[in-house]
């Protein structure tokens, strides 16, 4: 089945389009809402280098980091102070925001303002998640649960296809290589482009180290270049790096976001890669290899 496309936006936001032969698209922000006024910045500053490259970009960032290790990590602004400021940020800036969700009776809220909302890797299977985040009628950020193999990921996108809700992106973001350590297999990609729908990689969370700290997530953001460049290569329509100025002060996930100062150099080689890959394929077409063999 080849993959199909969506549109991300509503309203006078940018729109951006998500499929196999669509330009590569962009997902990123900071982990968590820390403030308005961040908000904005990154927003801004992000945007600046879209616009440079000419990659069409969505920002994310969410309001309740439900799954944080402690309790006393900071979880985000709240859903209404949250939703609030991403509205301010599309309408300012005019681009699509997405932001996760952990709790079903929080997906219509959620919906009625952000352009894409994002089922979270530990909830992949849940259907009243699964089932709530169809019926916003939003596009859908489905996370692979770093549980999940990618070919059991059919069965979320089956059920949120059953409840009317067919603009699904499936994300990679890596999977458990025993305790406290996360592993990229690329084929997931490939595997999970059988479902029909597009396919995107989390860079960032991919080099997380689940909560090797005691009580937070260690990462080594180091590697981010080097996965980037691999999946590309491998085949993915949207790329989804989390993004902050100041990586050390960030109050969610400091160990694993990527640093501001990087992501032109880092996004200038994703769109590369992908443009070369699409060369490649229209000169070669499809490997098949393995199918008459």
């Amino acid at each position: 089945m080849d993959n199909n496309y969506f549109e991300v936006g509503y309203g006078n936001v940018n729109k951006v389009t998500i499929g196999s032969k669509q330009a590569l698209a962009f997902i990123g922000g900071p982990c968590a809402i820390e403030s308005k006024e961040h908000a904005f910045k990154m927003a801004e500053l992000i945007g600046e280098v879209c616009d440079k490259l000419s990659i069409p970009w969505i920002y994310k960032s969410c309001y309740d980091k439900d799954c944080r290790s402690s309790a006393a990590s900071f979880h985000g602004c709240g859903i209404d102070s949250g939703l609030e400021i991403l509205s301010e940020v599309r309408n300012k800036f005019k681009v699509p925001v997405v932001s996760d969700f952990s709790d079903a009776a929080w997906a219509k809220q959620t919906g009625e303002v952000c352009d894409m909302v994002q089922v979270p890797a530990y909830l992949c299977r849940q259907t009243s998640i699964l089932r709530a985040a169809a019926e916003t009628n939003r596009p859908i950020n489905l996370k692979k649960g770093q549980f999940m193999s990618p070919w059991n990921m059919k069965n979320s996108v089956r059920k949120i296809e059953s409840f009317g809700n067919d603009q699904i992106l499936l994300t990679d973001r890596g999977t458990f290589m025993g305790y406290n350590m996360l592993v990229n297999d690329m084929t997931c990609l490939p595997i999970m482009k059988q479902s029909g729908h597009p396919v995107c990689f989390d860079a960032s969370h991919s080099i997380q180290l689940p909560t090797s700290m005691g009580n937070i997530s260690g990462g080594q953001r180091e590697f981010i270049p080097y996965l980037v460049r691999a999946a590309l290569a491998c085949g993915v329509d949207a790329l989804f790096m989390e993004v902050h100025d100041n990586p050390p002060k960030a109050l969610s996930d400091a160990n694993t976001v990527l640093n501001f100062k990087y992501l032109e150099n880092i996004l200038y080689q994703a769109k590369r890669v992908y443009a070369l890959r699409k060369e490649l394929l229209e000169e070669l077409g499809e490997d098949n290899v393995h199918i008459e063999d």
